[in-house]
């Protein structure tokens, strides 16, 4: 047994030493104040999947080839050091840096896609502000616009449709709590918002149903000297509905919303 630990002990001291000499051997590059050493170094470690160390000595770098043969590479690759490590953020913001800095580089098409992509994994859960999805769908369409023989827009295009999806989602969830809220003028609003802005949306059936069935509630809950203009504001958005979807599974419970609204304007009107 006494063996046995020593024999724990002996592997945890190895163990330690060379951990120790892997620490020194990379703090001996940093402070090496030799850019030379630093920059082949850090492309070692980036060609290794050692993003960290590999950012770390980028940084102490970038400045001292500045304008050199070797500043495009090095721009390029300490971008793709925060992409590999999921900063996003950064990532997006070093690889519009580089296009902008290398307008002429064969590289800018990827850096340019890469930008998009950065702020598209940013994208989060519809039920979240959206300002990564809208920025990442402005950012493939320019990508497009600009590389339109591009083995990427095809890619560019899905994704693009898919954070639309998102966005259209986010809308009809909104349209669907104020109308859960009993909020109609706001539903009709915003379930409109949503035709207006997604015309090519699956959920147009029902969406168009929504609005007339928010429309007529929000009549039926009016104030008496409202009452008649709601419930033929509800007429209006039947005509709409059935136009649209006239053999739709919701008609019967449409017609009886109409055959009600027209009673209750034919009482008003007296």
């Amino acid at each position: 047994m006494k063996n046995r630990h020593l024999n724990g002990g002996w592997i945890w001291l190895i163990l330690f030493v060379l951990l120790s000499a892997c620490r020194t051997e990379f703090e001996k590059i940093r402070t090496s104040n030799d850019p030379e050493i630093v920059y082949t170094k850090a492309m070692a470690y980036y060609d290794e999947g050692e993003y960290l160390k590999a950012q770390t000595l980028f940084e102490l770098v970038l400045n001292s080839f500045r304008g050199s043969a070797k500043a495009e590479e090095l721009a390029f690759k300490y971008a793709y050091c925060h992409y590999f490590q999921s900063s996003f953020v950064l990532a997006s913001h070093y690889f519009e840096s580089f296009s902008n800095t290398y307008a002429s580089s064969a590289r800018r098409e990827e850096a340019d896609y890469l930008n998009a992509y950065s702020n598209y994994l940013l994208s989060p859960s519809f039920r979240l502000d959206q300002q990564y999805t809208l920025k990442a769908i402005e950012l493939f369409q320019i990508f497009i616009n600009t590389y339109p023989n591009s083995e990427r827009v095809a890619s560019a295009n899905e994704l693009i449709i898919e954070l639309r999806k998102k966005l259209e989602q986010k809308e009809f969830e909104k349209g669907k709590l104020y109308y859960d809220l009993k909020n109609y003028s706001s539903a009709v609003h915003s379930f409109e918002n949503l035709l207006k802005d997604f015309p090519e949306t699956d959920n147009a059936e029902e969406v168009r149903f929504l609005i007339l069935k928010s429309a007529f509630l929000l009549a039926e809950n009016s104030f008496y000297e409202k009452q008649e203009e709601r419930y033929e504001e509800a007429l209006s958005k039947f005509n709409d509905f059935k136009k649209k979807f006239p053999s739709s599974n919701y008609n019967a419970e449409a017609r009886e919303m109409v055959n009600q609204s027209r009673a209750k304007i034919k009482t008003l009107s007296k």
